[in-house]
């Protein structure tokens, strides 16, 4: 059984790859890549790994606490 690698494959991998380089990276990301970001992992289904799905749902919470930070920091000015 072969999967075929998707576009969104490629730019997740691509997202994943930028933040695991440097630890830096993460927060460097703009709205709209961790947005991106996000849509593309919670698409991705890891439900056969239980490892796996632990860390999805981990990156899903340093994102979303990442945006909050973000758009906090719009709202004050």
């Amino acid at each position: 059984m072969t999967e075929e690698i998707t576009s969104e494959d490629k730019e997740r991998i691509e997202l994943l790859r930028l933040i695991t380089n440097s630890r830096h990276e993460f927060n460097k990301l703009s709205v709209k890549q961790l947005t991106r970001l996000q849509e593309l992992v919670e698409k991705k289904d890891y439900s056969h790994s239980k490892k796996a799905q632990k860390s999805k749902m981990k990156l899903l919470g340093k994102i979303n606490v990442r945006l909050y930070e973000l758009k906090e920091d719009h709202s004050v000015i």
